[in-house]
């Protein structure tokens, strides 16, 4: 059915065209095509200094993937269809009668090729990086909905990853080559978020990391692995393994489905070579997001249930921060997220954004489509705010030896020209320049000043010394002031030398009078010595008791020879007894004791808790201590997904428990289990 309305509405609500369909607007303003829209933006117009750069909204483009069965495509019509390069509408099943209407900066058909979007969306904003900002590519959508693909693709059809990597290095090495302003140089960090957790893909033993803002307003994550990249080689060296490291699961939808949100972080470093030496810095994210779920098509159990719920409250909150943007709140919900904290940049930031919004086209999407589109039309509405990242940072320059020519002025070098042509052979004007340049020249007292400042004054009094007399009358000091100034600075300098010296003196009268008193201290200790021993106590060492189980201490104690000793408690403290009647008791109540388990006691309780963790049901697992329905569920979980246990201890990466965690789980376990040692498992 054929659009009634063809302008866009400048509302946020669906407005019923004329001819029954329904227009989902962004904001105000015609749309415009793929292609054009980042063409025209592809080189930034530089901003002066004292103007504030125009705000620049957040681009969205659709991505509408092919049927995955071909025999279903041709049986059955997609659920969404284009109108033309920027606009598409989808069918309404509330109301046959009228169709749902989006307009986008973009649509790619399910003909487009990976060439189309990254060339129509994606490199415009390269430049951009070049000048110091920051920029984002964020793939959105529904689980199977084609954006792990949209990102890497395939080594036949690369995606915006590689593309994006492979072009910017190519502009990174025409514009930092020899004889160019500019030195540039280009960082990647590889990092996903899993169930609130960020990991570091190129370190994945680094842990969960914390993500902070400095004082400037800029995200960052300290102790995240960074490598140098020169070359799309050193680029693949480091990328690919680091792929493998990211967590990925099957389910009924997808064989390959994503658990957590990857972002590949590029940080392009400029420096400029010549005065004022000026540093910017860019920063490009490439986002895949996890799709959201609906567990009862995706059929999650487990540690998949758990992993979908924090994918879908992560994209709730995501949600919402786009939906306080558009509303104007004053509190914006970045923090209720790890995902929306690190997009602080992305969306309401500091970053040209570009948003991929991936559908599917059949039916049973058709919900997950829906839903897509609205978020991708909210998004369409955050402005951003890009800034240059510049800053200045001072130049060392080597030290500067001053001539003795240079030091002097015009009037002063003159008169001392003048003197050594009247009396050439007396030995008196030898000794007169030295003397009038340190009489005459307050450039010796700026020994410590800055270089640079230093080379500016230089460079003025020499110029003044080229004008000789000639110079402009305001910059000439008149001789009667000059001297005045002098006689002035001389005054000054043997008041400060007055000072120190009365400084020293303090300084050595308190240091006499510390010495003064420490010698009456020693006295009055010498004096006041007590008489008393001091008596020192050595702790005793602890003493060791060995846990069996009841039927082998039975066994033991018949024999003649055997001698057991029980743990018996009294009060608040433990004392040892012993069996055999013929031995004294000479323990005393202080004793402290430490428990300790027999290795083969040990060894028979960690292979029953590693049979069960292997073989036993959820009801079985329940039966350990310290391990609940829950955590029997996680347990099972694991064990379908990754095998069976090769030792007790890969528990801690179920539960996440610490090692004395671990080690106060097997004994209390083993001392459960060491009844059953003769009668088999209860």
């Amino acid at each position: 059915m054929e659009a009634g309305a063809s302008a866009p509405l400048k509302t946020r609500q669906m407005a019923t065209a004329t001819s029954g369909t329904r227009v989902v607007p962004g904001r105000g303003g015609a749309p415009k095509s793929g292609a054009s829209w980042g063409a025209g933006r592809c080189r930034l117009s530089k901003v002066g200094a004292g103007r504030r750069p125009p705000p620049a909204r957040v681009r969205v483009a659709v991505r509408l993937r092919p049927f995955l069965d071909e025999t279903a495509g041709a049986s059955e019509p997609p659920c969404v269809r284009a109108i033309d390069s920027c606009s598409l509408e989808v069918a309404n099943w509330r109301n046959y009668q009228e169709t749902l209407k989006y307009q986008f900066d973009a649509f790619y058909g399910e003909r487009s090729s990976q060439q189309d979007i990254y060339a129509g969306s994606v490199q415009p904003i390269l430049r951009h990086l070049l000048e110091g900002q920051n920029a984002s590519v964020l793939a959105y959508g529904p689980t199977g909905a084609g954006k792990t693909h949209t990102m890497l693709g395939s080594p036949e059809q690369p995606g915006v990853i590689p593309r994006a990597l492979m072009d910017l290095l190519q502009l990174t090495r025409e514009e930092g080559a020899e004889g160019r302003p500019w030195a540039l140089s280009v960082t990647m960090s590889y990092l996903e978020i899993y169930q609130e957790k960020v990991l570091d893909l190129l370190d994945p033993a680094s842990g969960d990391l914390v993500i902070r803002e400095d004082c400037r307003g800029n995200i960052l994550i300290p102790g995240l692995t960074q490598r140098p990249i020169t070359s799309f080689t050193d680029f693949e060296r480091h990328f690919l393994p680091a792929s493998g490291n990211r967590t990925v699961g099957a389910t009924r939808l997808n064989r390959r489905s994503s658990r957590s949100h990857a972002v590949l972080l590029v940080k392009v470093d400029q420096r400029e070579r010549l005065a004022p030496f000026r540093q910017r810095e860019g920063k490009l994210y490439l986002i895949d997001l996890a799709g959201s779920e609906d567990n009862r098509r995706t059929g999650n159990q487990g540690l998949r249930l758990k992993e979908s719920g924090a994918i879908n409250t992560s994209l709730f909150v995501l949600g919402k921060v786009v939906d306080a943007l558009n509303q104007g709140l004053p509190r914006v919900p970045y923090r209720d997220s790890k995902l929306t904290r690190l997009l602080q940049d992305s969306l309401g930031g500091s970053a040209h954004s570009i948003l991929i919004a991936n559908i599917a086209p059949e039916r049973r999407f058709y919900l997950d489509t829906v839903s897509a589109l609205n978020f991708a039309a909210r998004s369409r509405e955050v402005v951003n705010r890009p800034f240059t990242n510049e800053s200045l940072q001072l130049h060392v320059l080597p030290p500067v030896k001053l001539s003795q020519k240079e030091l002097l002025g015009p009037s002063e070098a003159k008169r001392a020209r003048g003197c050594e042509e009247v009396e050439p052979g007396s030995p008196e004007p030898a000794a007169a320049p030295a003397s009038a340049s340190q009489r005459f020249s307050p450039l010796q007292k700026l020994s410590n000043m800055d270089p640079a400042m230093l080379e500016r004054l230089l460079s003025l009094d020499r110029m003044l010394g080229s004008q000789g007399s000639q110079g402009t009358p305001l910059l000439n000091t008149p001789k009667r002031e000059r001297m005045v100034l002098l006689k002035t600075v001389e005054e000054k300098d043997l008041e400060i030398e007055r000072l120190k010296m009365k400084q020293k003196e303090l300084e050595a009268k308190v240091l006499a009078q510390e010495a003064t008193e420490e010698e009456e201290k020693e006295n009055s200790r010498s004096l006041l010595r007590p008489l008393s021993r001091h008596t020192v106590t050595v702790a005793k060492p602890l003493k060791k008791a060995v846990v069996m189980p009841l039927q082998l201490i039975q066994e033991q104690a018949a024999s003649p020879h055997a001698e057991i000793h029980v743990l018996k408690k009294k009060g608040r403290k433990r004392k040892l007894k012993s069996l055999d009647a013929s031995e004294p008791e000479e323990q005393k109540p202080e004793d402290c004791w430490e428990l300790e388990i027999s290795p083969e006691l040990l060894a028979h309780g960690r292979q029953k808790i590693l049979d069960l963790l292997n073989e036993g049901s959820t009801r079985d697992l329940r039966s350990l201590q310290r391990i609940g329905q829950k955590k029997a569920q996680l347990i099972v979980g694991w064990r379908e997904l990754h095998g069976p246990f090769s030792q007790v201890e890969d528990l801690e990466r179920v539960e996440g428990i610490s090692a004395k965690q671990m080690e106060s789980f097997l004994k209390a376990n083993i001392l459960g289990l060491a009844a059953g040692h003769r009668s088999g498992p209860s």
